[in-house]
């Protein structure tokens, strides 16, 4: 039996791997890349890796086998059909029969166009019978704090998300949740809705980043048309600028607000607070 991971080499793929390592040996720990070069430092450790691409099929045979439990990361090519790559993996997984499929989606109360995919990426995990575990991740610290430049060159945070609150969370404590799904038990056919334990809004981080700087950074709300028309001009393709801008009118109505505790119960901690990660990131 295996721990096998998709997009490994991602963001949270990388938190979800090193994670496992800490828990079981490496030689029980497969991580499914495209670029085998990235993953070389993993392969050194004695973690087996398996070179697929949701976009061919066939890539995914002989990845899975009877009895592995899988973490199914979400692909982030929002132009590429996403549901047809992730059945791609689901298929796979059912041919082999694993024991598990864990996908990481979206919570059940946003409805902003980013979650479609989630939506019909969950129903063909649950009609295909593949015992599963639905992992709905709420927003991640690291959309605002990866992004901090050009914050701090106009001393503003630029958002269409109004007053609305943000259960965010750090990728490692998503992952931390992650893992405890992949190695315990008992999680067979549940949903997880997953957000960190204090909700803040975006005039709250504009005064945390003002604290931690000692500059005066402003909030400034625009509308969703605006936010598109500002990230389309700072380089995303239109179609995917108008998906993001279109969850900050998602967080604008409460729809990224996660409560329940699901996160830090399985974590076994309390999640990561925004103040850290904003200290993080200005270290960084």
């Amino acid at each position: 039996m295996s721990i096998v991971v998709t997009g490994a080499t991602g963001n949270l793929g990388r938190h979800v791997v090193e994670q496992l390592l800490e828990k079981v040996p490496a030689e029980q720990v497969t991580a499914v890349v495209r670029s085998p070069e990235k993953a070389a430092d993993l392969a050194e450790r004695g973690v087996r890796l398996a070179v697929a691409d949701y976009n061919a099929p066939e890539t995914f045979d002989g990845v899975f086998a009877a009895g592995d439990k899988v973490l199914l990361i979400s692909g982030n090519e929002f132009d590429k059909g996403r549901v047809q790559q992730h059945r791609v993996v689901i298929e796979a997984a059912k041919a082999a029969g694993v024991a598990l499929l864990a996908y990481t989606s979206a919570p059940k109360t946003l409805t902003a166009a980013l979650a479609d995919d989630h939506r019909g990426t969950e129903k063909a995990l649950l009609d295909s019978g593949v015992p599963y575990v639905l992992l709905r991740n709420g927003w991640y610290h690291e959309v605002y704090t990866e992004n901090l430049a050009p914050v701090l060159e106009h001393d503003a945070v630029v958002a269409a998300a109004g007053e609305g609150r943000i259960s965010s969370a750090a990728r490692a404590d998503y992952a931390a949740a992650a893992v405890a799904v992949l190695t315990g038990e008992g999680h067979e056919n549940k949903t997880y809705e997953l957000g960190g334990d204090e909700a803040w809004s975006l005039a709250e981080y504009a005064a945390e980043l003002s604290r931690q700087t000692g500059r005066e950074i402003a909030y400034k709300p625009v509308t969703v048309e605006e936010l598109t028309g500002i990230l389309a001009g700072a380089g995303l393709p239109e179609p995917v600028a108008a998906i993001f801008a279109g969850v900050d009118a998602s967080i604008e109505k409460g729809e990224l607000v996660v409560t329940g505790g699901d996160l830090s119960r399985l974590a076994g901690r309390p999640t990561t607070p925004l103040a850290d990660a904003v200290a993080a990131a200005l270290k960084a």
